[in-house]
């Protein structure tokens, strides 16, 4: 094993410039899901990644439709049963590139500019899948590979994977396998190789409170008449207390608590109250008290309001009472909570502080559930183990406040869980103008990979 590791390495050492102009072949692809101008380049994304992946010796390979943009599947089972098996996700699709102007060079010209290959996709997440790729590819090199694998990449996450949840449902017994690797992530500085290891979830819903029949002038019937905004108003203040705790009912009770070895953990992060302060240009934090800023974005519940309407918003005064308010409220959930249960907390809330005098609803846009992996399970072992080789420091260990909805899929619908992990930075712009990914910790991306295949069969 260690001559054949050795050997992958040197393979992808030597590779490095060929493995970087196959990624600028794929990022010039202009995948956007969410436009159909877009629909044969999501075509061709999906037909270069599977062609990839017969090139470098993967079996039954095939682009699977689904109630939107395809499925690219393949395998490589040899290993034994003895050996664990992986499922390898990513997406092949990436954000529009709005605005235009702002960027300074073509988003699908994929140019490179000081060690930083600069596109739209090129972090988020083109190079995971293709430093995934290359990792396969340099064992595959060497006789095969140490472990069992098979390939989930989809062409919907950049528009909520619509049709992955039903199409993992249809297809449990192709995706069977031990645990999912999950590599849609990020590390924190070139230099402080970070495994994230749980996501919140997210429950979003839309509040509107309806009052008279149309907008009244507040001079006649201000004061007779229940105003739909100030009572939307009320409720919303009441829903934390003065410690900023989230007020309704039962809201905290699966809430899995950080333990003391884990809040020591996220205390090595480089994030004090002087970076959230820096990074948002906020005058001061404010979160539930007993619990630093860092806990608060990953091991916390949170409610927000996203967005209020109501009444009169142009330029001048008009004195109206407004017939309807409508919020738009998230709540980002930690491990053992379910967005339909918080859902009923919030309609049991409601219906315990509302006054007579407007009717109500409670629309749901998505949701998605927590996910927490054992940072001692086998998986997370290895990838440390793999990251300690390349970067020769001890990674950090992290929550990730946001959401990716296949994680929660992965353990509802095959009941596995997913090693995350990823080789982008924090500044390299996802989702805005001048998106790129930094050559350099790509290169120890695919290093790690290759590593961290062979010591899960060391494990």
């Amino acid at each position: 094993m260690t001559n054949k590791l050795n050997s992958a390495i040197n393979f992808a050492h030597e590779n490095e410039n060929r493995f970087r102009d196959e990624l600028i072949e794929l990022v010039r692809i202009p995948s956007v899901s969410t436009d159909v101008e877009h629909k044969g380049d999501m075509q061709k994304a999906a037909e270069y990644l599977a062609n990839k992946l017969k090139g470098i010796g993967m079996n039954n390979v095939s682009i699977m439709p689904t109630g939107g943009h395809p499925v690219v599947y393949a395998d490589f089972l040899t290993a034994g049963d003895d050996k664990p098996t992986v499922v390898i996700y990513g997406h092949y699709d990436v954000q529009p590139t709005d605005p235009i102007e702002l960027w300074e060079s073509d988003p699908f010209a994929a140019e490179i500019r000081d060690g930083k290959l600069f596109g739209r996709g090129t972090s988020d997440m083109k190079g995971q899948v293709m430093a995934s790729i290359h990792a396969v590819e340099a064992w595959m090199k060497q006789g095969g590979m140490p472990i069992n694998i098979k390939w989930l990449l989809e062409g919907e996450e950049e528009i909520g994977s619509p049709s992955l949840g039903k199409f993992i449902e249809n297809n449990k017994d192709l995706f069977a396998c031990d645990f999912a690797l999950n590599p849609d992530g990020g590390i924190l500085a070139e230099d402080l190789p970070t495994i994230p290891y749980s996501l919140r979830g997210l429950a979003y819903l839309e509040l509107t409170l309806f009052g008279p029949a149309g907008d009244l002038h507040s001079g006649q019937f201000g004061g007779a008449v229940l105003n739909p905004a100030n009572e939307l108003a009320r409720l919303i203040g009441g829903m934390h207390d003065e410690n900023g705790r989230i007020t309704l009912p039962n809201f905290y009770d699966s809430v899995v608590e950080l333990d003391d070895e884990e809040r020591k953990e996220l205390a090595r992060l480089p994030q004090d109250e002087a970076f959230y302060l820096e990074q948002t240009g906020s005058p001061k934090l404010w979160g539930e008290k007993g619990y630093t800023p860092v806990e608060h974005t990953g091991g916390r519940p949170t409610l927000d309001v996203n967005g209020l309407l109501s009444g009169f918003t142009g330029e001048g005064s008009k004195t109206v009472l407004p017939a309807k308010a409508m919020a738009k409220i998230s709540m980002r959930l930690v491990a053992n909570q379910d967005p339909i249960q918080v859902k009923k907390q919030l309609i049991q809330y409601i219906e315990e502080n509302i006054r007579p005098g407007v009717t109500w609803t409670l629309d749901e846009h998505t949701g998605a559930k927590p996910s927490l992996t054992s940072r001692d399970s086998d998986g997370v072992k290895a990838l440390a183990k793999a990251m300690e080789t390349v970067w020769d420091v001890r990674p950090l260990y992290y929550r990730v406040g946001g959401s990716i909805p296949v994680v929660g899929q992965m353990m509802e619908i095959l009941g596995v869980d997913s090693v995350m992990t990823g080789f982008g930075l924090p500044d390299d712009n996802l989702h805005a103008p001048n998106e790129k990914l930094t050559l350099g910790p790509w290169y120890k991306g695919i290093d790690t990979l290759i590593h961290f295949f062979a010591n899960l069969v060391a494990n």
